[in-house]
């Protein structure tokens, strides 16, 4: 086992987010595991600056800046859309892709307007979901985890569950977009799903 292996018992944790899509989430995932997700709002953890230029980079970041604000375990992700046609665009900067201050609705359209006309083909695309778990903030071997899911983005939104990106991400399995799914499948399939299952795994959770 290496010290990036080691299992960990863990009741309460934070995270560090303050997106209340992720927060639902990852308190669904770990409802019935014994683990309490707490926002990071409630101990009031300002926003930690994302300097990092990648995924695992910018989750680390965030995991150690929560825990050292609120001396719990903390876990954090950072998680976006790959687009292929557009060289792996959004990227880490999914959620601001439109903008500093954008909406979920003003990405989609961004998105939308550089695949004009782009083929069904070549619109392959997925969710890349990088999560960190901390021990404490000057954790040195942060479990860290990877889950990606695969899919196609569409010529216009549809459904209306799920946040982000989902009203265009296509699945081809489930023959729908994650925004038409109902939150207990995409909770089970989602590229933020395959990771926490691994970090369950490390964590030695049943």
């Amino acid at each position: 086992m290496t010290s990036n292996d080691k299992v960990v018992s863990v009741s309460q944790v934070v995270l560090a987010s303050g997106n209340a899509g992720k927060l639902k989430e990852f308190q669904y995932l770990l409802a019935d595991r014994g683990i309490d997700v707490l926002a990071q709002s409630a101990f009031e953890v300002p926003d930690a600056e994302e300097t990092g230029l990648t995924f695992v980079e910018n989750a680390i970041i965030k995991a150690r800046h929560a825990a050292r604000v609120t001396g719990l375990p903390a876990i954090a992700d950072d998680s976006g859309l790959e687009v292929d046609f557009l060289d792996g665009a959004p990227g880490i900067y999914s959620a601001r892709f439109a903008g500093p201050k954008a909406k979920d609705a003003d990405n989609n359209d961004r998105l939308l307007k550089l695949l004009k006309g782009v083929p069904e083909e070549q619109r392959t695309a997925r969710y890349q979901c990088l999560l960190v778990f901390m021990r404490h903030a000057a954790d040195p071997t942060p479990l860290i985890c990877q889950g990606s899911w695969e899919g196609v983005i569409t010529t216009k939104p549809k459904g209306d569950q799920g946040f982000g990106y989902d009203p265009l991400f296509y699945v081809r399995e489930q023959g729908c977009t994650v925004a038409e799914l109902p939150r207990e499948v995409k909770n089970t399939l989602s590229h933020r799903a395959r990771a926490m299952r691994q970090l369950l795994d490390k964590l030695g959770q049943p």
